[in-house]
């Protein structure tokens, strides 16, 4: 699979960096604000408009959008503050609904094996049963920012018409100041219907639910799914399109910073870790889920963070539960009759998530941004239970890595999975790609020369036989062979090279059993072990001819 040549990139920069601004007329009309004397303007550019909407509240506060949430929109107070939201029939990401508009000025660079299409014509069909649907509805506007580098930073406007949506998407993005809203434009525009469903024999949508992309003009249609989590996503989809046209790279992964400034990336797929691992109270946390490697350091794409907590509790992860308090959503968790939320239960889903801006974590960095990293992390959830806990890769073997982007999708994160399932994500984040994956690993791989930055895999899965039988690594101890890695106590230790996989794996590290570290060790029969190493192997191998 080839990247698009650097004459397209400058094209594509050229004409959509570049766009006259979408400026509104003055105009009267049922618009509420939480704060006078504002200008009543147009909030979207035609074809799609706001005029038959029965009201619209334009960035509201947050204490508005709780009461929203608890007298309107059918959310429960919790004993510590927050409140927890219900998403509906969907309650994880819909990647098989999701579409981008396929048209001249995407045609040639969009990745199309791993993105849908739809055409224009379709696309048009679709905003107008978006633009039907607006009449008589209470909306909500909120403009937020994606990027905390001011130099790559987008303004995203959303309609919408939950206020736990709202509420989500105002601590989840960045927000703007009040001087900044005052003359807010946005650069992109996402339309959010969560309720209103779509019937593939009379849309002609893949399903009853639609993500839909239109790059050319700048415009996010969500429809048909209340998951909250397809906002986020779809701003992260546009800024991996963006950011590669100015060099910039667009990673899924977390980051934080140590006390010694060395900034550390978390890369992987949800369920991998990259949460609870960059939450860490010895490092100060940049982002859990989102950002750009520039030529300056890292930035988060977001304001908040999204944490699974199915079975969070405060001595394992403290800083997450001490997060969730007034201003926090939780998402498709059960509370009990006292009002406590109760993390064991997973009767909805195991993809039970918790939404808070990123102030929250008490070590947070504001402004969200650091430094080069010193330290790069794939993580994974091997549920064959055979790669090694940690392993120091060579730059070859990190792009082999980067590119398949293995792991097991865990229960509950996209509709349909219901325990672990064996899966290649391109750069640990395939779903998020309109570009050609080496695109990404291109510019990994120079800033990793650049920079010299230490590149690990470190399984979070199973250990001691298959999901099944053997059992998930220890946060502790994986939590041990980050620091000791950070600390640069792995540096010193001797290595063996792994007969499978030719991964460089140390032969102990502080804190952690030394045949933990081997998993060959861990299993009742070597040779079972052999067998699966092997077969996982020739699935890497197969996979990656993908990109040769």
């Amino acid at each position: 699979m080839g990247a698009a040549c650097p004459q397209t990139l400058a094209r594509l920069a050229q004409s959509r960096y570049n766009r006259p601004s979408r400026k509104g007329a003055v105009r009267a009309n049922r618009i509420g604000y939480e704060t006078s004397k504002k200008p009543l303007v147009d909030l979207l550019s035609p074809p799609m408009t706001l005029d038959s909407a029965r009201s619209i509240v334009r960035n509201p506060t947050i204490d508005t959008l709780i009461d929203d949430c608890l007298t309107k929109d059918g959310c429960k107070p919790v004993s510590n503050g927050s409140v927890v939201a219900y998403s509906g029939k969907y309650r994880g990401r819909v990647p098989k609904y999701k579409q981008v508009v396929r048209d001249a000025s995407s045609e040639a660079d969009v990745w199309w094996e791993a993105n849908n299409s739809i055409s224009a014509t379709q696309y048009g069909l679709v905003r107008e049963k978006f633009q039907a649907y607006v009449a008589d509805k209470d909306l909500y506007v909120v403009d937020t920012f994606g990027g905390a580098d001011p130099e790559h930073r987008i303004r995203v406007r959303f309609v919408l018409e939950r206020a736990y949506h709202a509420l989500f998407i105002k601590q989840l993005l960045i927000r703007p100041t009040e001087e900044e809203l005052v003359d807010f434009e946005p650069d992109w525009t996402v339309i959010d219907f969560g309720k209103m469903k779509l019937d593939p024999e009379v849309d002609g949508t893949p399903g009853d639910a639609i993500v839909a992309l239109n790059l050319a003009e700048r415009e996010v249609l969500i429809g048909g799914t209340e998951y909250a989590g397809e906002m986020k996503k779809s701003v992260f989809t546009i800024m991996n399109y963006l950011l590669p046209l100015k060099g910039v790279l667009g990673m899924h992964c977390s980051a934080n910073i140590g006390e010694d400034g060395d900034t550390a990336l978390f890369f992987g797929l949800s369920g991998t870790g990259k949460t609870t691992l960059s939450a860490d109270p010895e490092r100060k946390l940049i982002g859990d889920d989102e950002h750009g490697w520039t030529d300056t350091g890292v930035f988060n794409v977001e304001g908040g963070c999204y944490a699974k907590c199915i079975k969070l509790s405060h001595d394992g992860e403290p800083e997450i539960w001490n997060a969730i308090r007034r201003g926090s959503i939780l998402e498709n968790v059960k509370v009990r009759e006292n009002g406590s939320p109760d993390y064991d239960d997973a009767s909805l889903t195991e993809n039970t998530r918790a939404a808070y801006p990123i102030d929250f974590i008490p070590n947070a960095v504001i402004p969200s941004v650091g430094g080069h990293p010193k330290n790069i992390v794939f993580l994974t959830c091997d549920a064959l239970g055979v790669l090694p806990p940690i392993s120091r890769l060579t730059p070859e073997q990190a792009m082999f890595y980067f590119l398949n982007g293995y792991t097991a999708k865990v229960a509950g994160t996209e509709t349909g999975i219901t325990e672990p399932a064996i899966t290649f994500s391109a750069c640990f984040g395939q779903p998020f790609l309109p570009l050609p994956p080496r695109v990404y690993a291109k510019l990994l791989g120079e800033k990793i020369a650049r920079h010299g930055a230490k590149v690990w895999l470190v399984n979070t899965g199973w250990t001691g036989g298959p999901y099944g039988e053997g059992g998930r690594i220890k946060l502790s101890y994986t939590r041990a062979m980050l620091k000791a890695a950070f600390h640069g106590q792995l540096d010193s230790v001797a290595y063996e090279t792994d007969h499978v996989f030719g991964l460089q794996v140390p032969t102990s590290c502080p804190m952690v059993p030394s045949d933990l570290l081997h998993p060959r060790a861990t299993w009742r029969d070597g040779g079972e072990y052999d067998q699966k190493a092997h077969e996982l192997f020739r699935m890497f191998q197969e996979n990656h001819r993908k990109y040769e």
